[in-house]
Parts: structure tokens; C-alpha cells; sequence
């Protein structure tokens, strides 16, 4: 897999104005948006293999989606010193957003475009990751409900109190003679 490789932050000094900026967070904005949309690939594919029961799959897409969580990490790790290079040369610092917004160079409406982009990518890859979860969760509970069947030899264990009910009583209300 080929990573990107962009200039890291802006040396020290340098001006709103200097389309350095531009170029470090536009290199940002485009490895971020190839790790984005390639961890919803294999999100969307996981998904797939969760729900067809493909445990072999799953292994095998392991490796791959680690190495995407190590891509995010870098480019994580590139925000945090892009928006610190900026405080300390007096810029916006709190998000990307608001330092493409203090850029003024003809680049900056589409990087705020893409800064766009990736904040709504990154709601997807929340929701696909939730989506996931939940299909693992049910799958969970699904496994735990067939054990107890396996384990209680499929006989209704009482909730409340010691002694076990008889299996006569089973259908009193509907069976039984008043």
C-alpha cells in the first residue's frame, strides 16, 4: 500500500497569506479523504462478511483495516502538529475548518470544501462503524441465547424464586379444565 507523503506543517513564520499553508493542509485534506474512503470500503466489506458468517474473511481483512487505523492515526497525528504550527504563528487553531477559513489564497474554497467532505465522511465511517457494532452485538446475543438453550437443555428456568415450575403448568390458562 503506498502512503502519501506530503510537507509536514508549515515551518515557523510563516503567514496566512504564503500558500505554504495551502499545500500542508491540502495534502493533509488528501490523505485523510484516501484513508476515509478506503476504511469505508473495508467497513462496508466487514459488514458483508459479518452478516454471511465469513469468520475466514474476517481474518483475512484484518490486516488491512489495522493498517488504516495506523494511516488515521498518522494523519491524526499531522492535524495536531498542523493546527499547533498554526497557533504559534497566531492563526485559528481549533479545527481545520477554521484555519481554511483564515487562509486567503484562491485554494482555500476548495480545501474548505474538502474539509467539508471529510467531516461528513467522518460521520459515515462513525454510523458504518455503529452499524457493525450492533450487527456484532446481535450476533453476540444470538450465540449467548443458543448456549443457554444447549446448557438448560432447552427448559425454561424460572426468574424469580427456588423452585423450579412444572412443565405441566406450561399452558394452564389455555389447557387446563376450570
Amino acid at each position: 500500500m503506498t502512503h502519501y507523503e506530503p510537507a509536514a506543517a508549515p515551518p515557523s513564520g510563516a503567514t496566512a497569506n504564503e500558500p505554504v499553508w495551502d499545500e500542508a493542509l491540502a495534502g493533509l485534506l488528501q490523505e485523510l479523504s484516501r484513508v476515509q474512503d478506503d476504511l469505508l470500503d473495508v467497513l462496508g466489506r466487514k459488514q458483508h462478511l459479518m452478516a454471511t458468517g465469513d469468520i475466514a474473511g474476517i481474518q483475512a481483512l484484518q490486516p488491512r483495516e489495522q493498517n488504516l487505523c495506523d494511516d488515521l492515526q498518522q494523519c491524526h497525528q499531522r492535524r495536531a502538529a498542523l493546527l499547533a504550527a498554526a497557533k504559534n504563528n497566531g492563526l485559528p487553531a481549533g479545527t481545520l475548518g477554521a484555519l481554511a477559513n483564515a487562509l486567503s489564497s484562491d485554494q482555500t474554497g476548495g480545501i474548505r470544501k474538502e474539509v467539508s467532505r471529510a467531516s461528513a465522511r467522518m460521520r459515515l465511517l462513525q454510523h458504518q462503524s455503529l452499524a457493525n457494532w450492533v450487527l456484532a452485538q446481535k450476533a453476540l446475543l444470538h450465540v449467548s441465547r443458543l448456549l443457554e438453550i444447549i446448557a438448560t437443555g432447552g427448559r425454561l428456568q424460572p426468574t424469580y424464586g427456588k423452585d423450579e415450575l412444572p412443565n405441566s403448568t406450561a399452558g394452564i390458562l389455555v389447557d387446563q379444565e376450570a
